[in-house]
C-alpha cells in the first residue's frame, strides 16, 4: 500500500462548513471568501480561516485577480485521498476474505466447540 493519507487532509474534511466550500467550489468552478459567504451561515472572515485550512491541507489553492483571491479544488488531492482509501478497504476485504476462508476450514466454531 502507498503511504497513508495525510491526517491534514482528514482533518479538514471532517468539518461540515468545510465539507460546504468544498462543494461549492467544485459546483462553481472558483469562488471568493466573499461570494462563498454567501452562500453560508458563516462570516467572510470564517470562509478565510476554512479556506486556510483547506489550503494547507492541498485541496484548494488561490489565485490573486486584482484584490481577491480565488479558489478553487484541487482535485489531486481527493483523488490521492480516495486512491489510499480503496487500497486500505481492499487490504480489509482480502483479510476478511482470509479470516473466512479459515473459518470455513475449520468448521466454524460450533463444530470445534461442540455446541
Amino acid at each position: 500500500m502507498s503511504t497513508a493519507a495525510p491526517p491534514e487532509v482528514f482533518a479538514a474534511l471532517a468539518d461540515p462548513t468545510r465539507w460546504r466550500v468544498l462543494d461549492l467550489l467544485a459546483a462553481r468552478g472558483e469562488g471568493t471568501a466573499t461570494t462563498l459567504a454567501a452562500d453560508l451561515p458563516v462570516s467572510r472572515v470564517a470562509v478565510v480561516k476554512h479556506l486556510g485550512v483547506l489550503d494547507r491541507a492541498g485541496l484548494v489553492t488561490g489565485r490573486r485577480v486584482g484584490r481577491e483571491v480565488r479558489y478553487a479544488v484541487l482535485p489531486e488531492r481527493l483523488d490521492e485521498t480516495a486512491d489510499w482509501m480503496r487500497q486500505l478497504a481492499s487490504a480489509w476485504d482480502a483479510r476478511l476474505a482470509a479470516l473466512k476462508a479459515l473459518a470455513e476450514e475449520d468448521g466454524g466454531p460450533a463444530e470445534a466447540g461442540g455446541a
